[in-house]
Formats: C-alpha cells, sequence, structure tokens
C-alpha cells in the first residue's frame, strides 16, 4: 500500500501532493487496479491534515477516471498508468540510485541533486520536441 508524504518546503499544495504520489505509484506500477487506497481516516492520522483536503485529492482522482470510492468499502484503483517498459523500471532505478550514491560521494545536496535533475529533464524534454519537430 502507498504511504503518503508531505513536503511542506514544495510551494505544492497538500492536496495535490497527495494526488501527484498516487500518479507516480501508479505509472510506476506500485498501485495496480483493485488495489485500495489508504482511508481518509489513516491518510490524516499519518499526515497529520485535514480530512478535506484527502477527499478533494481522491476526487480530483476520481474525475480524472483513476479511483472510484465504494460505499462502505473504501477507494480503489481504477486503472494503471504504467507505460510499457515497466519491466525496465527495476533495472533503471538501481542505475539511478548507483547514481544518487556517486552524486552524494561528491558533495552534492539534496537540493543540488534535484536542481540538476529538474534543469536536465526540462533541457532533454525541450531537446526531444525540437529534434522530433525537425523530423516531421
Amino acid at each position: 500500500m502507498i504511504e503518503f508524504h508531505l513536503d511542506g518546503g514544495s510551494g505544492v499544495s497538500a492536496y495535490m501532493q497527495v494526488v501527484q504520489q498516487v500518479k507516480q505509484a501508479l505509472r510506476l506500477g506500485m498501485l495496480r487496479p483493485g488495489n485500495q487506497l489508504p482511508t481518509v481516516r489513516d491518510v490524516v492520522a499519518a499526515l497529520a491534515i485535514n480530512p478535506n483536503t484527502v477527499l478533494k485529492a481522491y476526487r480530483e482522482l476520481e474525475l480524472e477516471g483513476l479511483v472510484a470510492g465504494r460505499q462502505g468499502q473504501g477507494t480503489f484503483v481504477l486503472k494503471s498508468l504504467a507505460g510499457p517498459a515497466l519491466a525496465d523500471h527495476a533495472e533503471l532505478r538501481a542505475e539511478l540510485v548507483d547514481w544518487l550514491q556517486r552524486a552524494w560521494t561528491a558533495g552534492m545536496d539534496d537540493e543540488s541533486i534535484a536542481a540538476l535533475v529538474a534543469t536536465t529533464l526540462r533541457e532533454q524534454i525541450k531537446s526531444r520536441a525540437s529534434g522530433e519537430e525537425g523530423a516531421a
């Protein structure tokens, strides 16, 4: 089962962090159709947030067709966001863990690593987009 966490310094609302974490778990195959999300009560207890925040997140996921609430039973995953390359995730994750260890050994802190990854990802997305446009 997914365990939510909140980053108060991220600038992202608590409900949106819950939505994003569910989507990430769906993309990585950590949540699959039929799985149950934690109850609102459990999330409230774990994160010390207002129940309406959790309800808003679950409602957003429901509107997107990713989950469905069942009266008296809880909220269940309806579909996955995992792509066909899910089998490659374990190997890629292991490589990423190795890379993170090298970055920490080189003296980078967490914020610097996050900045490097975010910047590089944006550059690669931009590069791919302009490369695809040129090929068309």
